[in-house]
């Protein structure tokens, strides 16, 4: 697994007090993880390098992982946050890529009320600076939300776009067939990546290759090897089973790909995308 890259892990720390949506009810992610807690498990997989993404929507978290970025060289990149409603957001977006180590910004658009808020004309110079500042977007989205970033993607086609966790399926409820014919419009027409991660997590505990298997054939046939990245979604995963245990299941469904497709998903396509170097 030389050059592998897990593209989609976090570190919080609960004193930091700005993530919201982590409350005490989310027992088995109630606690602190940083580095020395995931380091074990990179080599138990033989996981060389990672991408950091935000888990709260403030700049001030950002700046934090860049820090942590800055001290522990096995995270390569940095996907932050910025305040797309700011009246300045171009001008913050702009300071923010002039930090080493930041790769993209994720709006946390799963948590937002309005479903068109991407397409709001008032988010346009958010979207457009990311492109002039050379960053990438990572679309935390529903399958209801598909729609939408197809559409923001004919807007702003030059957008480099990954979608977080294969749009986050409902299978734990069956929901395939509203969402697999939305991944297959965006991954035909647009040049958006996708995110092998977060699926375990969408079946829940006691998740089972089995049940995950037609979602990851769907997005494999949708967006090719070459469009297909691995993460984590390491801590969050933890509500659904362990590191190893994922890792260990995406190898298996990704089993009939040849050595070079399967290194391109588990390392060179999140480096290239990414900009990781190496």
């Amino acid at each position: 697994m030389s050059g592998a890259v897990d593209a989609h892990q976090h570190f919080w720390r609960l004193e930091r007090g700005d993530y919201g949506w982590l409350t005490p009810d989310l027992a088995p992610l109630y606690r602190n993880f940083g580095p020395e807690d995931l380091a074990p498990e990179l080599e138990a997989c033989g996981v060389a390098r990672t991408v950091l993404v935000q888990a709260a929507p403030t700049e001030a978290e950002t700046g934090w992982l860049l820090d942590l970025a800055g001290r522990h060289p096995f995270v390569a990149g940095v996907v932050g946050w910025s305040d797309f409603e700011a009246a300045d957001a171009p001008e913050r977006i702009a300071r923010l890529a002039e930090r080493p180590g930041l790769k993209g910004l994720r709006p946390m658009i799963q948590d937002l009320p309005d479903p068109d808020w991407m397409l709001r004309a008032e988010r346009a110079p958010a979207f457009e600076a990311l492109v002039a500042c050379g960053l990438s977007f990572d679309a935390l989205v529903h399958p209801h939300h598909l729609p939408k970033v197809l559409r923001l993607l004919e807007r702003h086609p030059d957008l480099p776009t990954v979608i977080d966790h294969g749009a986050k399926p409902r299978i734990r409820d069956g929901g395939f067939a509203d969402w697999a014919p939305w991944i297959e419009r965006l991954a035909c027409e647009t040049p958006a990546v996708c995110k092998l991660s977060g699926l375990a997590t969408e079946d829940g505990p006691g998740w089972s290759a089995a049940r995950l298997r037609p979602y990851v054939e769907h997005l494999l046939d949708c967006f090719g090897p070459e469009r297909l990245i691995w993460g984590s979604d390491w801590p969050v995963l933890t509500l659904a089973g362990s590191y190893r245990a994922w890792h260990a299941a995406a190898r298996s469904l990704l089993s009939g790909l040849d050595a070079a497709e399967r290194a391109a998903v588990f390392g060179g396509n999140a480096a290239a995308f990414y900009r990781l170097g190496g």
